[in-house]
């Protein structure tokens, strides 16, 4: 209610958002994997997935407050640690690279926002009141208070010292990396004509 400005009551909420079933849904599913019930934990999860779009394994640790907004194909990998009061959007995989064992997924800390379409893949940690931009595929370990944007991801924002405009739950407000690599490109091609330019001047061809 607090997060989302389309909440019009707690009636709403409570049945028809997919994102708060697959919570609750999640919360039965672990109860049922920590008491050593994986195939009744598992059975629940998937049946969640197919109800909601979004598929979060039961032994996955998820503190208070989690908020998925719209949800659709959001996955949460069975060694994921998210902690409380985190947002996450549409699209967003917590998940690992394919080459890990044991602990595989990310840990989110406390109040992180993950921005539509992310991908976290590994097993590190996202500091408390990270933001990780829509989009962005986040590799290595994300400091408190930072911004993480692009492909692959990088801090353009950290302790609240700004490098482009954005607001506390805003996911598209960030200089992208890529556009700003070609255009360091595009000034260093520029000096090296300028600089054969003179070449060819100098040397009367």
């Amino acid at each position: 209610m607090e997060r989302d400005p389309a909440a019009r009551s707690r009636l709403e909420v409570y049945f028809l958002y997919s994102g708060f079933r697959a919570v609750r849904d999640y919360r039965v599913a672990n109860w049922f994997f920590r008491h050593n019930m994986k195939f009744i934990a598992r059975f629940i999860s998937q049946s969640s997935r197919r109800r909601t779009g979004i598929e979060i394994h039961p032994g996955a640790t998820i503190g208070k407050g989690l908020f998925i907004d719209h949800g659709m194909g959001v996955v949460i990998g069975e060694t994921a640690e998210v902690g409380d009061n985190c947002t996450i959007y549409q699209g967003v995989t917590l998940g690992g690279t394919g080459k890990d064992q044991g602990k595989r997924h990310p840990t989110l800390g406390n109040n992180v926002l993950v921005g539509s379409g992310a991908k976290v893949l590994g097993p590190f940690r996202v500091g408390d009141n990270a933001r990780i931009a829509a989009g962005a595929v986040v590799l290595t370990e994300v400091p408190d208070n930072a911004t993480a944007v692009g492909v692959p991801a990088r801090i353009v924002r950290l302790n609240g010292e700004k490098v482009s405009p954005c607001t506390e739950l805003d996911q598209i407000h960030y200089t992208d990396p890529i556009e700003e690599r070609f255009t360091d490109i595009d000034k260093r091609l520029e000096k090296m004509r300028e600089a054969l330019g003179e070449y060819e001047n100098g040397a009367g061809i």
